[in-house]
């Protein structure tokens, strides 16, 4: 373990705890039906993913891992990913399909990786701000991987991103603070504002019942780490189950309030959507250009949302078969309207608003009333939209549904 301040040495198993909580609350809301363990999935990403050392002098003690296309041309982008608490990162990478969408849409993965020796449970210390300030600590190492993924395969400095979950997302939204100069856009999947937290107290309280400021005490934030900083500010997308009880879906407001008043704008949406899944995009503008967008997944709890059936992702724990926040998250970067299973080439333009195939879901009713495609009554299971009855409410009784529309599910045949 490296030399750190008291608060850190005191904080590391609170800290686990404080994000970790995803690891023991939310996981039946979480799982997608087609589910494999963390550490299955982690198996088949690792002897894809590099590990990097030496890429610089890592203040924050993580580990680097790096996904290079064959044939990646030069001035390519950078994707970093952050995975939330006890995960991995190959785990994180092959559950929500970042390797295949780094093959169809011309990118450089980074997947960056948090150690037990800094927090008990892997969680990226986004509550101390040690980690999170510009040229300290986590958000400093993380600033040096892409750094040296940029000079190692000739990648486009101007085209760099970051997506992270949980408490990854957390970081996330601390790392786009921190270095506005380096990222042009991030995601933070259910995240926590910058700068929320600056104790253990202040961790928990953020994640629930989650912590309300002004839109411009939350901007302020931002900009207090980069005074003076006239250069342009990242995009951000904010994505937010509607039944998350590990990180209360109030932090989506809070980060919109956050990032539209970086970014000088404010908070009034200026169109919205409705994506297959129950899922609901609304996006706010700056000067007639997307600031921040705001993807709400009903019913959804504490889980990237993903589409395995698509080739986007493996699933697992808190991952939820839903949408492919993937695709949409790419597509908002710019990096092109081509999945893993499309033809074309990376870079084309795309709509990330385009349905897909009605999605056919196989599960116990437990399972789909946790994922928020059935409702409970009484004890036994309706298909949410439809009513159409289930049988019993337990993990004993499979039953197949349809996604025919945005959130309503109607019994089906077996799928397949």
């Amino acid at each position: 373990m490296r030399t750190t301040t008291l608060l850190r040495r005191a904080g590391v198993l609170l800290g686990a705890l404080a994000l970790a909580l995803a690891g023991t609350s939310a996981t039946p809301a979480a799982a997608s039906p087609a589910a494999v363990s963390l550490a299955a999935a982690a198996s088949p990403a690792a002897a894809s993913l590099e590990r990097v050392t030496g890429f610089g002098p890592n203040p924050g003690s993580l580990t680097m891992y790096r996904y290079v296309p064959d044939g990646l041309p030069a001035g390519a982008p950078v994707v970093l990913v952050l995975h939330g608490c006890t995960q991995d990162a190959p785990g994180f990478v092959s559950g929500g399909g970042w390797r295949a969408y780094a093959d169809a849409r011309g990118f450089a993965l980074v997947a960056a990786q948090q150690e037990t020796a800094n927090n008990a449970s892997r969680c990226f210390n986004w509550f101390q701000g040690a980690d999170t300030a510009r040229g300290r600590g986590e958000a400093a190492s993380l600033r040096q991987m892409v750094a040296h993924t940029v000079d190692a395969v000739g990648a486009d400095a101007s085209r760099v991103y970051v997506a992270g979950f949980s408490g990854g997302g957390a970081m996330a939204a601390s790392v786009l603070a921190a270095y506005p100069d380096v990222f042009a856009g991030g995601a933070v999947l259910a995240g926590i504002p910058h700068g929320c937290a600056t104790s253990m107290v202040q961790a928990f309280s953020c994640m629930n019942p989650g912590t309300t400021k002004t839109a411009a005490q939350w901007g302020g934030l931002v900009r207090a780490q980069n005074p003076g900083y006239d250069g342009p500010w990242p995009t951000v997308s904010v994505w937010h189950g509607s039944a998350d009880t590990t990180v209360a879906p109030v932090n989506a407001r809070e980060l919109v309030k956050q990032w539209t008043n970086a970014r000088g704008t404010d908070a009034s949406a200026d169109g919205s959507a409705t994506l297959p899944g129950g899922v609901t995009r609304t996006v706010y503008e700056d000067g007639g250009r997307t600031a921040v967008t705001d993807y709400r997944v009903t019913g959804m709890g504490h889980a990237v949302p993903v589409r395995t059936g698509t080739g986007c992702g493996t699933g697992g724990a808190y991952f939820a078969d839903v949408i492919c926040s993937t695709d949409h998250i790419t597509a908002d970067w710019g990096l092109g309207g081509t999945g893993p299973d499309e033809p074309g080439e990376p870079g084309e333009p795309g709509d990330p608003d385009e349905p897909s195939e009605p999605l056919c879901v196989t599960a116990s009713n437990y399972a789909h009333v946790a994922a928020g495609r059935a409702t409970v009554r009484y004890g036994s299971a309706y298909a949410a939209g439809s009513g159409d009855p289930l049988g019993l409410w337990n993990v004993f009784v499979t039953t197949s549904l349809t996604e025919t529309g945005p959130g309503h599910w109607e019994r089906a045949a077996l799928c397949g």
